[in-house]
């Protein structure tokens, strides 16, 4: 009778376990996991196959672009419907152009292994030049600060005004370091970030660097590819605060998808 007494108590013992509370730690792990994000295609627009991208915001003006590649880097705006090119400015063959942001009525511009940050007015004159402890990959602010990625998985907070470092943080990912963190979106609070040579854009809660949820864009890069065989990995976000729409493409792409996120 016993040996039937032994499977038994352990099936209770299993059950009386799965009922006990879950410790602290257990409950943060549950927390910290990433939700994929659901998105829809709401139209599709153009955009030039010559442009690295490299960094992406919308104005009141247009789509502000920033664009690499040494000899071929640029500052553009271009008309979001038409993806015609309204402004531009070419940089030096020395540099290698990377993220761009809006603060305001200025626009900021980094370098890749330059380590220097371009400032303009919105009419594309170039008022200042700074320079940086890093490499430059992508940038993006919260209204104050200017947040900037270097290839690695850290945030860099710096003052506009001199580009002084304020902090760092590293960017975790179900308690794991993140990688290639790339081109940034700051909205309501959260990060936006490409993960460069994936398909992904992670949503980051910058307070604290945890990834709370992850968007694939692999079937839009897919779609690119097959429009033109030259696109490489997605690189490029944007933000409508009006209509609560982003805009993504990538480097060499063809396209610009307007996407809604799902809830």
């Amino acid at each position: 009778m016993r040996y039937f007494l032994k499977p038994l108590v352990g099936l209770l013992l299993l059950l009386v376990q799965s009922c006990q509370p879950k410790t602290a730690e257990e409950e943060q792990k549950i927390t910290n996991s990433v939700l994929p994000l659901s998105y829809s295609v709401v139209a599709i627009h153009p955009h030039d196959t010559t442009s690295y991208t490299q960094g992406l915001q919308l104005g009141h003006e247009g789509l502000y672009e920033g664009t690499g590649q040494y000899g071929s880097s640029r500052l553009l705006l271009t008309n979001l419907t038409n993806g015609k090119i309204m402004k531009a400015i070419k940089l030096e063959e020395k540099f290698f152009g990377e993220g761009i942001t809006l603060l305001r009525d200025t626009i900021y511009q980094l370098t890749w292994r330059e380590k220097k940050v371009f400032q303009y007015t919105l009419d594309f004159k170039k008022i200042n030049e700074f320079a940086i402890d890093k490499d430059g990959w992508g940038l993006s602010n919260n209204g104050k600060d200017l947040l900037l990625t270097n290839g690695s998985g850290e945030l860099f907070f710096y003052n506009p005004k001199g580009m002084q470092l304020i902090k760092s943080q590293l960017v975790t990912e179900n308690g794991s370091p993140t990688y290639n963190l790339n081109e940034l979106e700051f909205v309501d609070g959260f990060l936006y970030a490409n993960q460069y040579t994936t398909p992904y854009i992670l949503k980051i809660n910058p307070a604290n660097g945890e990834v709370v949820a992850k968007l694939d864009l692999s079937s839009l890069w897919e779609q690119a590819k097959q429009l033109y065989n030259g696109a490489e990995a997605p690189n490029g976000i944007a933000y409508n605060a009006a209509t609560k729409r982003f805009y993504v493409t990538g480097k060499w792409w063809p396209v610009l998808f307007e996407i809604a996120l799902g809830q």
